[in-house]
């Protein structure tokens, strides 16, 4: 099936014709957004109204296609503040109606302008209303988009989309890693040290963790069990990332677990968490992506509404505490959207994890608590 919304040019500026191929055949008309060009990925979507910055500079998105269920994309620019990382890390991206000015104190060049200086290939002008109940209905699969003024037929570009490789199975974690290992320094006096392994951590991670006294030792995903004692460290942390957490080793996090450090992990970091444990874990259908996820913390009952973006999750038991290699071990924190699993905890060991990100980049500050959580754990094992 095709759609057909041509969408609207931006003043003064030519935009070439640009069309979004789904593994599954359907197709959908727009215009180019960004860089021209042709890109490859996993179609997923995104529920922020806001925050479009933070998602394109979110390592978690490496090799992924953001659509973004917000009608109007674009319209605060972008600044110099609130990159999560050194770059964009999307693999393509798409809009239905991008601004044509930007209007924001702090922006500094259109979103338009920013997609083609780092080359990424984008599409807009399409209905991506329909695109996401398609996914929805469908679930994520790859996808290509493609624009210039001359593109191939169709079926060429369905052969080649099906010919890109899929998320399952994806070791994507060594391609967004730190090179060399680096230090956040505590905001004010510092109080604890903490090894933190980047899986493709967001900058604002570190800073909620400095903002508390400690000071963060962040250290590539290869780094080993004696890298990261080489630190002292108070506590550990296992960060957010890409790809399919089938893939990690679980060398460092079983040892880490072994010592007894306290641990706390997030994001990708509650998967890598739950495989360390002995549970299994399992692509979602469509996955959890924005800034308005309702989360039920079992452990006191709140509700708290989080930020998410994961494709995969643990399969852990709900109904039960679960006996593991480290001692017994429950789901502390669950969605209340479809009940899949969104925390872990150690009940005879300082260990806790959450699926979503409490950093809060960008947003609500719901659960801002569990770096204050993770804070007490490592109070506890000094005291």
């Amino acid at each position: 099936m095709t759609i057909s919304n041509p969408g609207h040019a931006s003043k003064g500026k030519k935009v070439s014709p640009a069309v979004l191929v789904l593994e599954d055949g359907r197709v959908f008309r727009g215009r180019a957004y960004g860089a021209v060009g042709e890109t490859f990925g996993e179609a997923v979507f995104n529920t922020g109204m806001s925050g479009y910055q933070e998602t394109l500079t979110d390592p978690s998105y490496h090799k992924q296609v953001v659509v973004m269920t917000a009608p109007h994309v674009g319209n605060t620019g972008v600044n110099d503040e609130d990159d999560e990382s050194g770059r964009i890390w999307v693999a393509g991206y798409v809009v239905r109606d991008p601004a044509r000015v930007p209007s924001n104190w702090r922006s500094r060049r259109t979103l338009d302008d920013e997609l083609v200086r780092q080359n990424v290939v984008g599409i807009s002008g399409i209905d991506t209303r329909a695109l996401t109940r398609h996914l929805r209905e469908r679930g994520a699969m790859r996808v290509g988009i493609f624009s210039g003024e001359t593109v191939a037929d169709d079926a060429t570009l369905l052969a080649r989309v099906k010919q890109a490789p899929e998320m399952t199975g994806a070791s994507l974690s060594d391609e967004v890693t730190t090179t060399e290992a680096y230090v956040v320094p505590a905001i004010g006096e510092k109080k604890f040290t903490v090894a933190a392994l980047d899986l493709g951590i967001k900058g604002m991670t570190p800073h909620r963790m400095a903002e508390r006294g400690i000071e963060v030792h962040v250290l590539p995903a290869t780094a080993t069990v004696e890298d990261v004692y080489a630190v002292n460290p108070d506590g550990f942390f296992l960060s957010n990332g890409p790809g399919d957490p089938s893939t990690v080793d679980l060398t460092v996090v079983q040892a880490v677990l072994a010592r007894k450090t306290p641990l706390f992990g997030i994001c990708f970091g509650n998967q890598i968490l739950g495989r360390a444990l002995g549970f299994g874990t399992y692509k979602l259908k469509y996955g959890h992506r924005g800034i308005n996820q309702p989360v039920q913390d079992r452990t006191t009952g709140k509700v708290e509404v989080t930020a998410h973006n994961h494709g995969f999750a643990v399969d852990a038991p709900l109904d039960k505490v679960s006996e593991t290699p480290f001692g017994r071990a429950e789901v502390s924190h669950v969605c209340l959207n479809d009940q899949v699993v969104e925390g872990l905890q150690l009940l005879d060991q300082p260990a806790f994890s959450v699926q979503y990100h409490p950093e809060a980049a960008a947003g609500p500050h719901d659960a801002a608590y569990l770096f204050d959580r993770f804070v007490s754990l490592m109070e506890a094992e000094r005291a």
